[in-house]
């Protein structure tokens, strides 16, 4: 049976830190760096458990500022 593995990619410098795409994200890939800022001031967006995503692309559909790219490989 195949399985889907995804990967997302996050344009920090473009991230707000709004947290929407952490709370959409249905298997905790995501989370706001705590400590570090862009350079607008911002905690940003990172991927903190990057082998758990499926490419659902929920983070880049609610995401106002377009940060996110997202891909989906299915394995055999």
């Amino acid at each position: 049976m195949a399985k889907v593995k995804g990967a997302v990619e996050i344009n920090v410098e473009r991230c707000k830190g709004c947290n929407l795409c952490v709370v959409a994200c249905p298997t905790d890939v995501l989370s706001l760096q705590p400590k570090e800022v862009n350079n607008r001031g911002y905690h940003y967006a990172y991927t903190v458990n990057p082998d758990n995503c499926i490419g659902c692309a929920s983070c880049a559909t609610v995401c106002p500022d377009g940060c996110f790219t997202v891909w989906r490989v299915v394995e055999k």
